[in-house]
């Protein structure tokens, strides 16, 4: 099984860029094109939050438009610069399947791996929040998956990763989040985004692997003195290969301008 990772897309309206600068619309067409040119078509896509920028519905049609030039499906989960009720409005019944209490939280079925979306938003905060309700929701969605390997994907690491977007902005209810997970050795890997950052680490008897920049690179501080800023960048994407052998393998692709291939060979 093959899965394809994307984050933190942050468009912007109809014919803007980002922050007056990130050509990030573009950026996902990249992307996108991409994906549909590899030898070997991802099973899924999985968008971990942030599809727009300042919550508008505009925002979201416009990555809805291109997102649907995808050759497979993908799924997603709100970021905090996303309002819910707008990307159901938008993605609900494909993108976003059902919706669970209020909630953008469902699981993807018959594959290899298991997949729960996971909805993080704290409404009005940058940080993540897992609420009572969430967690028993999880608890219970665990509890019917037997140990079938399963992947959970949601925009905000729950643990800190030594810049302010993590360590910062926090995540209410990350101990409970830890001590469910942890009751499930099933659970392959947490997925990731909000950093721009491509990173990995144990937490609750699994890995958390977080996405990279989709072309606004965060500005990496690990002193946290300064406030953040981005890096313009290429787009980037994480492949997820699920093997026979019982292992998930993760590769970074960088989407880029880069030469060859080339034999291993002398030139």
């Amino acid at each position: 099984m093959l899965i394809a990772q994307i984050s933190d897309t942050h468009i912007a309206g109809p014919d803007q860029k980002t922050y007056g600068i990130a050509p990030m619309a573009e950026n996902l067409a990249r992307c996108v094109e991409h994906i549909n040119s590899l030898t070997v078509m991802p099973d899924l896509v999985l968008h971990s939050g942030d599809v727009t920028n300042d919550f508008h519905r505009d925002e979201a049609q416009r990555a809805a438009e291109i997102l649907a030039m995808l050759d497979c499906p993908y799924y997603l989960v709100p970021g905090n610069h996303d309002d819910r009720n707008v990307l159901w409005d938008v993605f609900g019944g494909s993108a976003c399947p059902t919706r669970a209490g209020g909630f953008l939280n469902y699981v993807v079925e018959g594959g290899a791996v298991r997949i729960i979306a996971l909805d993080s938003l704290n409404a009005g905060e940058s940080g993540g929040m897992i609420c009572d309700t969430r967690a028993a929701w999880l608890r219970a969605i665990l509890g019917q998956g037997g140990m079938q390997p399963t992947v959970i994907f949601l925009h905000h690491p729950p643990m800190q990763c030594g810049v302010p977007e993590s360590d910062l902005d926090g995540f209410k209810g990350a101990d409970v989040f830890g001590e469910i997970v942890s009751g499930y050795p099933n659970v392959e890997r947490i997925l990731c985004g909000h950093i721009h950052l491509l990173t990995h680490a144990r937490w609750g008897g699994t890995v958390v692997t977080t996405a990279p920049s989709m072309g606004m690179q965060l500005n990496l501080d690990l002193s946290q003195s300064s406030p953040s800023k981005f890096l313009l960048s290429d787009p980037a994407y994480l492949l997820h290969h699920w093997i026979p052998e019982g292992r998930l393998i993760t590769h970074c692709i960088q989407v880029n301008d880069a030469r060859g291939p080339f034999d291993f060979v002398q030139h």
